[in-house]
C-alpha cells in the first residue's frame, strides 16, 4: 500500500480547517478580501500537491505551511518578511521572564477587544507564532515546519510574543495582570 493519501480524502481533511485557515490568513494579511484569496490559492495549491502529502504526518501543519508560503510570495507577504528579528541573531542574549504567562491571565479575561487590540499590536511574526501555538494548538515541531525555522527560534518567538502580549494587555487594561 502506498504511503500517499488518496485525493478523495483531501476534502475530509481540508474542509474542517477552512475557518482556521481563513482566520490565520486574515491575521497575516490584515484584509478580508486578501485572506479569502490566500485561502483559495492555498487550497488550490494543496489540492494539486496532495499526492505528495504523506499519510501519518500532520495535515494541518502541511496545509498551514502552504498557506504561509502563499502569503510570503504575495506582495504583502514579501514586504512583511523583510524584517530582521532579535531572536534570529544568536549574539544577542535572550531575556527570560519567569512570571506567570499571559495565557494564565487570558483564561479569566473577558475583554476580547483588549486581547484583539494587543494581538493586533504584536509584530506579525510574533502574532503568527502565538496564533499557531495557542489558537491552532500546533506542537513546536509543527510550528517550526510551518515557519521553516529551527525549533529554538519557535520557542524564543513564543516566549517573546507572550511577554509582549502580557505587557500590552497590562498597558491597555491599566491593571495588574
Amino acid at each position: 500500500m502506498s504511503s500517499h493519501v488518496s485525493s478523495a480524502s483531501f476534502e475530509k481533511l481540508a474542509l474542517p480547517l477552512l475557518p482556521s485557515l481563513y482566520n490565520h490568513a486574515f491575521w497575516l494579511s490584515r484584509n478580508h478580501a486578501d485572506a479569502e484569496d490566500l485561502v483559495q490559492e492555498a487550497i488550490t495549491k494543496s489540492l494539486r500537491a496532495f499526492d505528495s502529502f504523506q499519510a501519518g504526518t500532520n495535515f494541518k501543519a502541511w496545509i498551514f505551511r502552504i498557506l504561509r508560503n502563499t502569503f510570503l510570495t504575495s506582495r504583502t507577504g514579501i514586504a512583511a518578511s523583510r524584517t530582521v528579528f532579535l531572536e534570529d541573531n544568536p549574539d544577542l542574549p535572550d531575556i527570560t521572564d519567569e512570571s506567570p504567562t499571559p495565557e494564565d491571565h487570558l483564561i479569566s479575561l473577558d475583554n476580547q477587544a483588549a486581547v484583539n487590540r494587543a494581538l493586533d499590536d504584536l509584530h506579525p511574526h510574533l502574532r503568527e507564532v502565538l496564533l499557531l501555538c495557542d489558537v491552532e494548538e500546533l506542537k513546536y515541531k509543527d510550528i517550526a515546519q510551518v515557519l521553516d525555522v529551527p525549533i529554538g527560534t519557535v520557542m524564543s518567538r513564543i516566549s517573546r510574543a507572550r511577554r509582549t502580549l502580557h505587557q500590552q494587555l497590562k498597558l491597555q487594561l491599566g491593571e495588574s495582570l
